[in-house]
């Protein structure tokens, strides 16, 4: 389901998502927990659990370097974590596997993709990511890490930058995925 969102937009090499999201569901509600609840170490938890599923998969080992969607600055400020590091520092406990969240930013605080059209998601997105260090991405496959995937347009901006900036390839994995 992840990779038909990002289906000809931009190649990955793994499309992962660990639940189905449902409006109203039990994972959108501990979603919510994670976002606005100051939650985060649910999050981390998912990253562990998603880990050794992806280890049991054989295909934990092969990614080099771990990085979380990044949040703007004031969007930081005003939550006070990012729920996508967790995810990724749980992932990366798992996996054995570094991750970094120096490498991506987000340059511009965009207004929430919620109530959206699907173009109106890409377009909110396009250019509103780009690589602080590209020597730490450089030939890395990069698993690339979210809360939830709705449209693709979050991700996909976020994995054309790290491409574009000399990844030799990019991997997704999210908590949850919409239909």
């Amino acid at each position: 389901m992840v990779a038909l969102k990002l289906y000809g937009r931009v190649p990955v090499n793994y499309a992962l998502g660990l639940y189905k999201f449902s409006k109203k569901g039990k994972v959108q509600a501990l979603l919510h927990q994670i976002k606005y609840k100051h939650k985060p170490l649910v999050a981390r938890w998912f990253g562990r659990k998603y880990g050794r599923i992806l280890e049991e998969a054989q295909i934990g080992k092969s990614f080099d370097l771990i990085v979380p969607v990044p949040l703007h600055t004031s969007k930081l400020r005003q939550r006070g974590y990012n729920q996508s590091d967790y995810f990724a520092q749980g992932l990366a406990e798992a996996l054995n596997t570094p991750w970094s969240k120096q490498c991506l930013r987000r340059t511009r605080a965009t207004p929430s993709q919620t109530r959206k059209s699907q173009l109106e998601r890409f377009e909110n997105v396009t250019g509103a990511f780009d690589v602080t260090n590209a020597t730490v991405i450089r030939n890395k496959h990069l698993l690339l890490v979210d809360d939830v995937i709705t449209t693709g347009a979050t991700i996909g901006a976020c994995a054309t930058a790290l491409l574009a900036a000399g990844s030799r390839t990019v991997s997704v994995a999210t908590i949850a995925t919409t239909e």
